[in-house]
């Protein structure tokens, strides 16, 4: 059985820093700090300070695990169970649910909500439904 492992320190402080982050791309820019999004518009800036900003951003959510390495000592532990044909398949099928869903789950779940959007608000419930079935049939039906 997968277990995971409750982080309530961890979680708190990475929950904070998100916080802080997409409130202050929306003060300072105006922008809503959907993952996806901000991809997509680095690799079609509309101007060179679109760019700037995507950039920066994606930098720091890349560099994270080696600041937790600088400030602890040892990098952030990941186990990824599944195959690489799992991620592949997992990340085609997220891309299209980003498409269709008009965002992905930190622009509708953290910004989104937090606007009180009632679109980003069914999305939220949408994939989070679909996120306990998953694990329900992941961990209860297929494997066991």
């Amino acid at each position: 059985m997968i277990e995971t492992a409750f982080t309530p320190w961890a979680s708190l402080s990475g929950g904070i820093l998100i916080g802080v982050a997409a409130t202050l791309l929306m003060l300072v820019l105006g922008r809503v700090m959907g993952a996806t999004g901000v991809l997509a518009g680095l690799v079609q800036p509309s101007s060179g300070q679109d760019f700037a900003w995507r950039a920066a951003l994606l930098a720091g959510m890349v560099t994270g695990p080696t600041v937790v390495w600088l400030i602890t000592g040892q990098m952030p532990a990941v186990q990824v169970p599944v195959s690489t044909v799992a991620l592949v398949i997992g990340g085609l099928i997220v891309g299209i649910g980003v498409t269709f869903g008009s965002g992905c789950t930190s622009g509708h779940g953290v910004c989104g909500m937090a606007r009180l959007s009632p679109r980003s608000i069914v999305a939220t419930l949408t994939f989070m439904a679909a996120t306990f079935a998953t694990v329900f049939v992941v961990r209860h039906v297929i494997a066991g």
